[in-house]
């Protein structure tokens, strides 16, 4: 019998009588990360690291019976070892270990092996069978190094202060919007974040993250107030009236399917192939760091990247999940340039 089994409800330990991200409601819910396609409302008891404790509250609710551990720290269920490890998707994200008389499986969640100077970087864990998302399994995606990435953000924000024009970035509430926050130079203008990333942000310092300083968009500012200022946007904030208080702007996405032409074409000028996922280099790199025997894809292109690992002869086969490859982190909707 195999340790983790996916089940109509998600990843199942039947040992431990626990799940790992569930789809539907159930007993005990290990959760890999606070995004909405891994953590979802109903369960009686989740487990999840300390940095996702306050935005778990946050989205789930208040009253939710959450037990939280520090990386590397093992509990026990039913005589099974869990622990949580970086998995450098964002802040509190978490790669599952589970052990069982010898047994080592490892759930992936999400994760990048980039350190992006915010979460704590991706640890390789030994295994015998490793669960690997695939979300950029195709060697098209190939990531630029941060500091270049974020040499580029800088030099378009200052091309726009040069036309007193706003620049606003969009990225995904939790993770993107902290990421680019902490990648940017504070010293070249004013930041503002929209309220739902303001309402990340202080969940995330509740529960011990230093963040970089940076003002929430207000009713009461002033256009002038954004002439030269950075706004970190949501996704859903593009092409609504919500924009219209920066006056003279340019914006721009910040996400992995930058990367694919077709995106890049319906998207401003200003677009940056900015990803919390691994690239296929990564994830390659990732999957032999595990020396797992096995390997499970899910979560993205599974079929290819199955297909290669078996070609250089590492065993893996793929499992088709409730999880979409376009997830809600990377689902940045192509934005126009306004002035």
């Amino acid at each position: 019998m195999p340790l983790l089994k996916f089940e109509s409800k998600g990843i199942y330990c039947e040992q431990g009588d626990f799940y790992i991200d569930p789809w539907f409601p159930v007993n005990k819910a290990v959760i890999t990360h606070a995004h909405s396609d891994h953590a979802r409302s109903g369960m009686m008891h989740y487990l999840a690291h300390h940095l996702s404790k306050e935005v778990l509250k946050h989205r789930l609710g208040q009253e939710i019976n959450i037990q939280t551990i520090a990386y590397n720290e093992p509990v026990f269920i039913n005589g099974v070892q869990i622990s949580l490890h970086p998995s450098g998707h964002l802040p509190g994200a978490a790669q599952v270990r589970v052990a069982y008389k010898g047994e080592v499986w490892v759930a992936s969640g999400d994760y990048k092996t980039e350190n992006d100077c915010l979460s704590e970087p991706f640890e390789p864990i030994q295994c015998h069978t490793f669960i690997s998302e695939c979300t950029f399994g195709l060697p098209v995606f190939d990531w630029e190094p941060q500091s270049q990435i974020f040499s580029k953000i800088g030099n378009w924000w200052q091309q726009n202060q040069n036309e007193n024009r706003a620049s606003v970035l969009y990225g995904y509430s939790l993770g993107k919007a902290q990421r680019i926050l902490a990648g940017l130079n504070e010293e070249q203008g004013q930041i503002f974040v929209h309220t739902a990333i303001a309402n990340i942000n202080e969940a995330l310092s509740q529960s011990g993250l230093r963040l970089p300083a940076y003002k929430k968009v207000a009713d009461t500012d002033k256009k002038e107030d954004f002439s030269r200022a950075l706004i970190i946007a949501t996704p859903a904030s593009a092409n609504t009236p919500w924009l219209k208080r920066f006056g003279a702007y340019e914006a721009a996405n910040c996400s992995g399917w930058m990367a694919i032409r077709g995106f890049r074409r319906r998207s401003s000028e200003g677009g940056f192939v900015l990803s919390d996922h691994a690239d296929w280099k990564g994830l390659l790199e990732a999957v032999k760091a595990t020396e797992a025997s096995h390997v499970i894809t899910t979560h993205g292109y599974t079929s290819v990247f199955a297909r290669y690992l078996n070609e250089i002869g590492i065993e893996a086969t793929e499992v088709t999940t409730k999880f979409s490859a376009y997830d809600e982190e990377e689902t940045s909707k192509p934005v126009e340039t306004i002035s």
